[in-house]
Order: structure tokens, then sequence, then C-alpha cells
């Protein structure tokens, strides 16, 4: 399953450059060569974000309490912090790499599989790191802004980067068909319920939402994976007004 999904995007990938190639304009956005395609992958994405993913994240946000949904959201970050271990021993980051281990242990653990972030609360930082940050730390290029089908904003390196950080993802390698799937579709929709505020507040307050989600995602991996051989801030979710975080 992870080989075919491995191979999908990489056919997504060679699409967009073999298209994207043939729009490239004089005036384009040198970060955007590829707008032409971009756009129109970015109206489909939004047309079934708006079909599909709103609903059932606004109907997951109504039906679950907040406190099941800090849970589950605490969960997935544990989750996600076992690789981003491994990234940050990839980029020489030993703090980092050390307080990233503590936190898996102490939220495993003590925040009973992780569904209680203990190690916030003992004062060890979130540092998200993924294998787009480490060529980055490393000095490769981020490459032209790409939008993917269904995935969303990404450029070139981090595109490249997809199939190494689903191989670093715990959830994949859930051996139960239906208990992968499950995990699976409860992150995307959590992930989806987390942003809905953001969703509102770009539509009241951008012209062009296809430009400003293109330069605040550009803006964020510049900061955390552009800049090689320096010590990011801790983890921001995204570099969008949010509402505040809840008490966990």
């Amino acid at each position: 399953m992870i080989a075919r999904r491995i191979a999908l995007v990489f056919l997504l990938s060679l699409h967009a450059l073999l298209v994207g190639c043939a729009t490239v304009s004089a005036g384009a956005d040198p970060r955007d060569p590829w707008e032409g395609y971009n756009r129109q992958v970015w109206r489909f994405n939004e047309a079934l974000d708006q079909a599909v993913f709103q609903p059932v994240a606004r109907g997951y946000q109504a039906a679950v309490p907040e406190i099941v949904r800090v849970g589950v959201g605490n969960f997935f970050g544990n989750v996600s912090d076992v690789w981003s271990f491994v990234n940050n021993a990839l980029q020489l980051k030993p703090r980092e790499s050390a307080q990233t281990l503590a936190r898996v242990g102490i939220n495993t653990t003590v925040g009973l599989l992780g569904l209680i972030d203990v190690a916030s609360s003992v004062d060890l930082p979130r540092y998200r790191e993924d294998f787009g940050q480490t060529l980055g730390f490393w000095g490769l290029p981020s490459g032209p802004y790409l939008i993917l089908p269904l995935l969303g904003p990404s450029t070139l390196r981090d595109t490249a980067a997809f199939p190494v950080d689903r191989q670093g993802d715990l959830v994949g390698w859930v051996q139960d068909n239906p208990v992968r799937y499950s995990l699976v579709g409860l992150r995307l929709v959590d992930l989806r319920a987390d942003v809905l505020q953001a969703g509102r507040v770009i539509e009241g307050a951008a012209l062009d939402k296809y430009t400003f989600v293109r330069d605040a995602y550009l803006q964020r991996r510049r900061g955390v994976a552009d800049l090689p051989k320096t010590r990011p801030e801790p983890e921001e979710r995204f570099d969008l007004p949010e509402k505040p975080a809840p008490a966990r």
C-alpha cells in the first residue's frame, strides 16, 4: 500500500512538471513559474474541500467534544514527534533531538499514548521537522512552488521528500488495513477541523486566496527549511491567524 502511494505521488509530480512547463509565462512570480497549472489544481482542491472536507470537518467539530478533539490532536502530534526526532538528528541538532525524544517518551507513557500532552506542561517544546526541512538544512533549494492534487501546497523539494516522510509516518506501518485507514481518515478530518477558523479569516481578508496561501506557505517553509544550519523557533502550526489554543 505504501509503495502504491509513493508511486502515485511521483506520477502526480511528473504530471505537474510536464503540464506546468507548458504554462510558464514571462511575468510569472519566479517562485511560482507553473502558476497556470497550480491554479487549475487549486480550483480542483478547493471544490473538493468545499463539497467534502469542510462539511465533514464541521460535523466532526460539532459532534465531538473539544476535550476529545484535543486528545486526538495530541495523539497524532505524538506520532509525528517520532519522525521529527529522526529529522532533528539528521540535522545535527542534539538539543532538539533530545527534547523531542523526551517528549515522545513522556507523552507515550505518562500521557497515555500521547492523548495528553504532558511534555508541553513540563517545558519540553515541540520541534516539528520533516525530510523536506532536512534537505533544506543541508542546502538543497526548495525549487518552484507546486500544488499537488488532494495534498495541497508544496515545493519541488518537498514533493520529492514526501515519499520519505510517508515511510517515516508510523500510521502507515499499521498492518491492519481498516485500522490504518481509520487513523488516516481521522487525522485528515482533525487537521481540517483545526484550520476551519483560519480558512474563514482568509476568505474575509484575501482578495486572491491563492496568492495569500502561496505567500504564507513559502514564507513559513523558508523560515523552517531554507536557512541551513540555523535553529528554528519551536513549532508553529501555520503562518496564519488562528483561534486561541485550548487548555491541555
